[in-house]
């Protein structure tokens, strides 16, 4: 390859790389700036819902203790019950094998909170959160409802929500510790806002299993 075909191909290279980034960047503004306002820490000023709908995550950390994220969805929800704020839950998570149930795991956790089983709904389907939203509407029947989930995961889930014509606010679940991510972003989560907005305008929103939930 001659000196000139290199120049080209770095300027090339270095171009596609600047494009990228300045796509992640205006997707994550775009996700952010529009759904902040909907967006909730303090219960009192919650607007009262029907339903508060779950977003499910792995009870445990990669080492096998407990995980700080699942708990505090948990305690969020039993909180919203508690306070009157929902009268109905629905747990959306995975469940692909017959060794890890989401959705059983935050049944568990919400009825040793006190929560009556009556008002638990449990989705089996919530394989990603793209799912679990369009499942609340199509399968669900639902046009407003309460997201909980911790706060870097809420601007997404809102904005799918939203943007799909869903009257969707989210509550902002405790991490449960100071090592857990609350506030902050995730690299996984600023592409996961990237590849939200690129469904949503290439008509991609379709859940991955349609089936009712128990």
């Amino acid at each position: 390859m001659n000196p000139r075909t290199r120049r080209r191909l770095r300027r090339a290279t270095a171009w596609v790389a600047a494009c990228g980034v300045l796509v992640l960047l205006l997707a994550n503004r775009w996700v952010i700036n529009s759904t902040h306002a909907y967006i909730h820490s303090n219960a009192s000023l919650l607007p009262e819902n029907e339903v508060a709908l779950v977003l499910g995550c792995s009870p445990y950390v990669a080492g096998g203790g407990d995980s700080a994220q699942f708990h505090g969805r948990i305690r969020a929800a039993a909180e919203l019950y508690t306070l009157g704020k929902v009268k109905r839950i629905i747990l959306s998570g995975a469940n692909p094998d017959s060794h890890y149930n989401e959705p059983k795991k935050m049944r568990e956790a919400l009825l040793e909170r006190g929560v009556p089983d009556e008002a638990i709904t449990l989705d089996f389907a919530g394989d990603r959160t793209l799912d679990s939203i369009v499942r609340a509407h199509t399968v669900a029947g639902l046009t407003r409802f309460t997201i909980v989930t911790q706060r870097y995961h809420a601007y997404r889930a809102t904005f799918l929500a939203r943007k799909l014509g869903m009257q969707a606010v989210a509550y902002q679940a405790p991490a449960d510790d100071a090592g857990a991510v609350g506030f902050r972003h995730p690299p996984r989560e600023v592409l996961a806002r990237t590849l939200a907005v690129s469904e949503l305008l290439l008509s991609w929103i379709w859940p991955g299993f349609s089936g009712i939930p128990g």
